[in-house]
């Protein structure tokens, strides 16, 4: 009989440890298109796999990132997918993947994303903020930003003085690098601020080419608008999460995930952006860009001294840029 108990005690301790491991979560995810999104597709298939890692996803579509990001924060979700930018209040190092010129192409991006979800910054990935534990368990590249005009005449940044331009109102950087080159900065969202351009409320806007046909981009360029063939930042998603709702070891084994599929990844991103058609494309001299790199490296340490972005990850980015393009300017020079 005793012998019977104790079998039966070791059974329904393997069945509890057993309805432990499948933890239900709930997690939302911000995609403008919601079901039929890019970024929910993703997401369905790392639900899928999250099954191997003792998690049971529930995945609830958003097509309103501030929504995403409140529910998160009252409690309803227990991880949100959002922009990096939005993020970045959880996270400075993995939320300044975006910062301002700091990955100007998909190689660069895809070795700081690499090494940023490596495990060897595993302690940089949680944060405690008013007492709550976060952590990122994923960066996924939604491409480089581009600007677009709704007047091809404004060729040059110089051109962009007194123009209005579109700026996310939680991101700090783009106002004040928007005012720094003179234009005026319309504060929007980004369920809106591609709708300002085209309906003309606004003359200028920074998107990548993953927003192009899903929020009509092609209605404010029209027959006269163009898009400077230069990236201005690198955009990219986060997924935060509680990590106490999930089991333990979850947010590396996410990680690795993202990691595995970067290369499909940025593979959607160059089609996307090889779709642009050419004749909006406006390419800049070489003197341009290396103006606008630089003009774009001293906004960017601007930032870090603001505390805007962080000097850890600023560090990260510039070893993946000079490791990519030795000959460049900066890498002869301190500063970040």
């Amino acid at each position: 009989m005793k012998k019977t108990l104790l079998s039966l005690a070791a059974f329904s301790a393997i069945g509890l440890a057993g309805t432990a491991q499948a933890a239900k979560v709930d997690v939302c995810v911000f995609d403008l298109l919601g079901k039929s999104g890019e970024s929910f597709q993703m997401a369905q298939e790392w639900a899928l796999a999250a099954k191997g890692w003792g998690a049971e996803v529930n995945l609830i579509p958003r097509q309103d990132e501030a929504v995403a990001d409140n529910d998160f924060k009252a409690g309803k979700c227990d991880g949100v997918f959002m922009t990096a930018m939005r993020a970045r209040q959880y996270n400075k190092f993995a939320g300044s993947i975006d910062a301002l010129g700091g990955a100007p192409s998909n190689e660069i991006a895809k070795r700081a994303i690499t090494f940023a979800l490596d495990k060897r910054n595993e302690s940089k990935m949680v944060s405690n903020l008013g007492g709550k534990k976060y952590e990122v368990a994923g960066i996924a590249p939604l491409g480089s930003a581009f600007i677009f005009v709704r007047d091809k005449k404004i060729d040059s940044i110089e051109k962009a003085a007194g123009k209005k331009f579109a700026v996310l109102g939680y991101d700090e950087a783009q106002k004040i690098m928007v005012q720094r080159v003179g234009a005026q900065a319309v504060i929007s969202d980004v369920s809106n601020f591609v709708a300002k351009f085209n309906n003309g409320q606004v003359d200028m806007v920074g998107a990548p080419a993953y927003a192009y046909k899903p929020l009509e981009i092609y209605k404010g360029l029209g027959s006269n608008g163009a898009m400077f063939n230069f990236p201005v930042l690198q955009v990219t998603a986060d997924f935060i999460v509680r990590p106490d709702q999930f089991p333990a070891g979850f947010g590396q084994k996410s990680r690795d995930w993202f990691v595995k599929n970067l290369p499909k990844s940025f593979a959607m991103i160059s089609r996307l952006e090889a779709g642009i058609p050419a004749k909006y494309k406006l390419n800049l001299t070489a003197e341009d860009k290396t103006k606008y790199q630089k003009l774009l490296r001293e906004g960017r340490m601007d930032m870090t001294k603001r505390g805007i972005y962080d000097p850890g990850m600023m560090s990260v980015l510039k070893k993946a840029r000079c490791s990519v393009d030795k000959a460049n300017f900066e890498c002869s020079l301190g500063g970040e």
